[in-house]
């Protein structure tokens, strides 16, 4: 077992990679009587098609967030039920690129994380379970479908991405669930579901060497076959300039969209996340001169929102809200990153921004289940976390202005709306 301090965070982690590859991380909290597990694998919406006993495998949209379901389903019951006897609350979730099983107690940790471990590592499925699920998934579904602000997204990643799994719902449809079958299952199981595949993460006063020992004596020996994907290319097929379509909102809403390159692996990956908000921060924040001039013009209200998001192979900056003229609000952002990046910005407002979001990272490490998943992102991506400082501290303003230059000034862009029917009013209120 390796132990690392940072004392810029006062923090410290324990690793350990057992001999079946799984990646072990304890962050000690000495003193505190909450005590959280993530077990996670990297395997998440967009792992549609991969290569399994030499062959390409191509699996139905919706595959890994059904999984996730069915993974709770035990010989003696529900894990669910077991963990929640013992005071634990149980929850899973599935990303784009990552599936992962968790836990919050305070009582009976290690038997707890037996559980977790167990329940995740061994799957029972029937083609009767998988058949009763279909039906809860596409209740699902058919509730997301109906969000004005799911439709919105949903059509621009297809505009943005025509050509990559990017564009399809970590749920997949309706029909496309159908397709899916006890033995479909199995199969993406026994090739992502692997130790090698997978890291164990425990955050609290916890022991690692209970925890080390748990994860030895209950999880397969073998590693597992390395995984190859096929993500299509993200910067391949024409970007839809704009997409519309009518729903029953009281008020338009938009969303615009910059496809940017994918970022690599390592601490360059973390690296361009630190660009990126810098750069959504600067450009589309509150504080931003943007930000207040389309307020003041009714252009935009309080729903207004920018972010930077990563996925495999791909990434895109994002903007929008309610606003009765998304066209405008598009047109203004593109003409201010063009003036920031000819004019430059003034020093004290880029460097109470670098306050600002390190300020929020920091902040995050007071919660237990930011560190477990920030911990999961690096084993996945090749980075530690817990050297977001010193990366931080490589990120200048020239850095940033070229970010917003080569990612918004230059990138394809796609505009998606939903617009209210007819028999709505179309009158725009802040």
């Amino acid at each position: 077992m390796e132990l690392t301090r940072y004392p810029r965070l006062g923090e410290e982690v324990v690793r350990h990679t057992l001999p079946n590859g799984l990646a072990v991380y304890v962050v000690k909290k000495p003193g505190f009587r909450r005590k959280y597990a993530l077990f996670a694998t990297c395997y998440g919406g967009m792992d549609l098609r991969f290569r399994q006993d030499g062959a390409w495998v191509d699996t139905p949209a919706g595959i890994a967030h059904y999984l996730e379901h069915k993974m709770f389903d035990t010989v003696e019951g529900n894990a669910l039920q077991e963990l929640a006897l013992r005071g634990a609350e149980p929850n899973a979730f599935t990303s784009n690129a990552m599936t992962a099983y968790y836990f919050d107690s305070a009582e009976h940790f290690i038997p707890n994380l037996k559980t977790l471990l167990s329940f995740v590592s061994v799957p029972y499925f029937t083609e009767e379970s998988v058949a009763r699920e279909q039906g809860i998934i596409a209740q699902e579904i058919g509730m997301i479908e109906d969000d004005p602000g799911w439709q919105v997204y949903k059509n621009l990643m297809r505009a943005l991405y025509p050509d990559s799994p990017a564009s399809i719902p970590v749920a997949g449809s309706v029909e496309s669930i159908r397709q899916i079958t006890a033995d479909t299952l199995y199969a993406c199981h026994r090739a992502f579901y692997t130790p090698s595949n997978m890291c164990l993460v425990a955050v609290g006063d916890v022991d690692e060497t209970e925890i080390v020992a748990a994860a030895e004596a209950l999880l397969p020996a073998e590693r597992g076959a390395p995984i190859e994907r096929a993500y299509g290319s993200g910067d391949a097929g024409a970007v839809t300039a704009r997409v519309e379509r009518t729903m029953e909102v009281a008020q338009p809403q938009f969303l615009a969209g910059f496809r940017c390159p994918g970022a690599p692996e390592g601490l360059e990956r973390l690296r361009t996340n630190v660009l990126g908000d810098l750069a959504v921060d600067m450009l589309l924040g509150e504080s931003s001169p943007l930000y207040n001039r389309l307020y003041a013009a009714g252009l935009i209200n309080a729903s207004f929102e920018g972010g930077f998001d990563l996925l495999p192979g791909v990434a895109y900056v994002y903007a929008g809200g309610e606003s009765a003229d998304g066209d405008a609000v598009l047109a203004a952002i593109r003409e201010e990153a063009a003036r920031m990046v000819s004019e430059g910005v003034d020093e004290d407002y880029y460097q109470r921004l670098r306050r600002a979001l390190l300020g929020a990272n920091l902040k995050g490490l007071n919660s237990f289940e930011s560190i477990a998943l920030s911990m999961a992102e690096g084993c996945f991506h090749g980075f530690d976390a817990y050297r977001f400082p010193e990366v931080f501290d490589t990120v200048g303003k020239q850095d940033v202005l070229d970010f917003i230059r080569d990612n918004i000034c230059d990138a394809p862009t796609a505009l998606s709306v939903v617009e209210p029917k007819e028999e709505h009013n179309h009158e725009y209120h802040d």
